[in-house]
Order: structure tokens, then C-alpha cells, then sequence
């Protein structure tokens, strides 16, 4: 399941300086960022092998992960704040402030291969109204979203 972990950071009078090192297993292969995404939801999707970690340096958004058992929100909204979604998680970025910026680094380059974009089934309304059919259910029992929309992140 994702972890949600606290980078080392340090502070001075010329600027604080906070560190990634030794986050996710293997070299960080690509990096990207998401801002300006307003009211859209991001991600949408699981990974066979890539390990991601999201820090929203900027402003403020919400993670919702599901990883088969569990499911979990996180709210992203310090740069020294770290998410670490594994291959297993489903996850989805959303509920960004006007000001977001969403830096996500993966230990994989970019494959459509390693993609996985079938939710898992029992996802609840967590997941929100993108993602899911409005019931006011807490847990729904459809095995795939009627209005999915993959939107890759």
C-alpha cells in the first residue's frame, strides 16, 4: 500500500533544502510534473513494475489509492511530504489547488506496456464522482466504473 513519508529537510536563513535519496528501490528514471490541472482528475491506473513518488511542491492535491485490499486517500499538500505508490496501487491525483504543482518520480521510463488501467472491483466512492457513478453508496459493487476515464499521468 502507499506510504506517505516525511523527506529529510533542512532550514537556513539563505533558503531550506529538502532531499530525495534512497526512496523508491532502483535509479530514478524519469521525472515529471503535473500543474495547471484544475478541476481534472490525473492517473486512473496501476503499474507490473514502476515505483512512483509524488511531492506536490507546490500548493495542495489529493492521492487515492487502492491496492486489491485496501484503500487509502492521502492529502499532498507540504514539499517535504513524499507518497510512495508501488506497482500494485490504483491511484488517481485530484482536488488540486489553482497553484499545484505535483512532482512524480518513477525507478521505470515510461512504457504503455507497464500500464494497468482496470480498477480493482469494490472500489468505493473514494475514488470520486470521475471515477465513479454517484449512489451516496459508501462501497460500490461494480466490477468496472461506468464512467471511466483513463487519463494518463
Amino acid at each position: 500500500m502507499a506510504k506517505l513519508i516525511q523527506l529529510d529537510s533542512f532550514q537556513a536563513n539563505d533558503g531550506n533544502l529538502t532531499v530525495f535519496e534512497k526512496i523508491i528501490p532502483g535509479n530514478i528514471k524519469r521525472v515529471f510534473y503535473i500543474y495547471s490541472a484544475g478541476d481534472c482528475s490525473r492517473g486512473g491506473h496501476r503499474h507490473h513494475k514502476a515505483w512512483n513518488a509524488l511531492i506536490c511542491i507546490q500548493g495542495s492535491c489529493r492521492v487515492y489509492c487502492h491496492n486489491g485490499v485496501r484503500e487509502e486517500e492521502f492529502w499532498l499538500n507540504q514539499p517535504n511530504s513524499c507518497l510512495v505508490v508501488v506497482p500494485e496501487d490504483w491511484h488517481i491525483m485530484d482536488r488540486f489547488s489553482e497553484d499545484a504543482i505535483l512532482l512524480v518520480l518513477s525507478n521505470e521510463f515510461y512504457s504503455v506496456q507497464d500500464y494497468i488501467d482496470a480498477p480493482y472491483p469494490g472500489m468505493s466512492a473514494l475514488a470520486g464522482p470521475d471515477w465513479w457513478p454517484g449512489t451516496g453508496e459508501d462501497t460500490l459493487s461494480l466490477p468496472v466504473p461506468l464512467a471511466f476515464r483513463a487519463v494518463g499521468a
